[in-house]
């Protein structure tokens, strides 16, 4: 197993801190969980990547740079287990999580 943790600043959308955690996906079989949570991290998006799939930081860091541009999440901190999902999955997967927070906190 193999820990990641991406940190980015300054994020302009946030989910409603105190909103409850949202969970996606399952871990099973090649897939992936997305718990996101509203904190208060100063305006910063933290993401905590465990995965299985060894030795994959640079492909992780350029889905993860993409999934902050396309959100610019705030005050969340996001938590993946990962059992060898591909990144068209983590990205869909987390775009799911985010927009099922946001449903939530309408």
């Amino acid at each position: 197993m193999e820990t990641l943790v991406y940190r980015f600043e300054q994020g302009q959308r946030k989910l409603g801190l105190g909103a409850p955690a949202q969970l996606v996906g399952v871990v099973s079989s090649g897939n992936l969980e997305v718990l996101v949570q509203s904190l208060d991290l100063q305006s910063a998006c933290e993401i905590e990547i465990s995965t299985a799939a060894v030795g994959f930081g640079v492909i992780w860091q350029a889905v993860m740079s993409d999934f902050n541009q396309r959100w610019q999440l705030a005050d969340c901190r996001i938590a993946i287990n990962d059992m060898g999902a591909t990144p068209a999955v983590v990205s869909l997967r987390m775009d799911q999580a985010i927009e099922a927070c946001l449903e939530q906190n309408k």
